[in-house]
């Protein structure tokens, strides 16, 4: 079964790099970011010439139907991460560390992130966090892994934040988010997203830190913008976040799909006898010999 896209062909693009990035943000060229968990999705996004395929984290909520992103192993992203590396050709391929994975100590956060990288062909990993994780990304980077940074609502602190909300609202907040994006800049990553935050915010970041910026409700002043696969095409199942733009409704097309199936099934419209396989004439012409001898003897 082959993966075929639909609509207009896009243009071939050389292989993107975290090199990459910091061009485009040097000549201001906007980067596209999508998330993607499996083959499928991943090729098609592939071949939309999106420049960073992210493994999110988001998978526990889109994939597993988990109400938060806390509950994900290690081992569930590698999987889903390995599916992802074999539909990605020309995109950055980035992972995000799960909740957990480095908050325990820097050597098990090194060693976490380098599996990323070995066992699922991980091109970067992505770690929430601000200035108290620089000297961890630092660590991390040392050991020849690039990171991409994660500030303003990092989902794993959702109990902390007391749920999900736009950060950076007041005068100290936002000092706070200065600090947290020049640590990271300092520390050497390689790219930093900004979530939920204002727009002016984000503007500021953006033009203070020398990496590319990432925004996901952050305004069209970032370096870059990022949304969820299943967002864009409606298949999360609730009210999606301001800063969502729908593009096509999955869950219609799929629905549809699905009850017309039933329907043809049940109404024995499905299969046709154009979609029912045929024996060879002189082995059908044996067989009805066959069932033609059964009925004379009654069997």
């Amino acid at each position: 079964m082959s993966l075929i896209s639909s609509g207009e062909s896009c243009p071939k693009v050389p292989k993107v790099t975290t090199a990459t990035l910091k061009q485009r943000k040097d000549q201001q060229e906007p980067i596209t970011c999508l998330t993607a968990y499996d083959y499928a999705s991943a090729r098609l996004l592939d071949e939309a010439a999106i420049d960073i395929v992210l493994v999110g984290d988001s998978l526990a909520m889109t994939m597993l139907g988990h109400d938060n992103t806390l509950t994900l192993t290690v081992d569930e992203m590698l999987h889903h991460t390995r599916a992802v590396k074999r539909g990605v050709k020309q995109a950055l391929l980035i992972a995000d560390m799960p909740y957990g994975s480095y908050h325990v100590s820097a050597e098990e956060a090194v060693r976490n992130a380098a599996r990323f990288i070995k066992e699922a062909g991980a091109e970067a990993v992505k770690i929430e966090g601000g200035e108290k994780r620089a000297d961890l990304i630092h660590r991390i980077i040392d050991a020849e892994i690039p990171v991409a940074g994660h500030i303003g609502l990092t989902p794993q602190s959702v109990h902390r934040m007391g749920g999900y909300k736009v950060q950076g609202k007041s005068l100290a907040a936002i000092e706070q988010l200065m600090r947290d994006a020049v640590a990271l800049d300092r520390a050497g990553v390689a790219c930093l997203y900004l979530e939920g935050i204002p727009r002016e915010v984000a503007a500021m970041i953006t033009s203070e830190v020398a990496t590319p910026t990432i925004g996901i409700g952050a305004g069209p002043e970032c370096d870059g913008q990022v949304l969820v696969l299943h967002d864009i095409l409606n298949l999360t199942f609730g009210p999606p976040a301001k800063f969502v733009r729908r593009y096509q409704d999955a869950a219609a097309l799929i629905r549809q799909a699905a009850e017309s199936f039933r329907s043809d099934v049940t109404s024995r419209r499905y299969p046709s006898d154009e979609e029912s396989y045929h024996l060879a004439g002189e082995t059908r012409m044996a067989l009805e010999t066959l069932l033609e001898r059964k009925r004379a003897f009654g069997r």
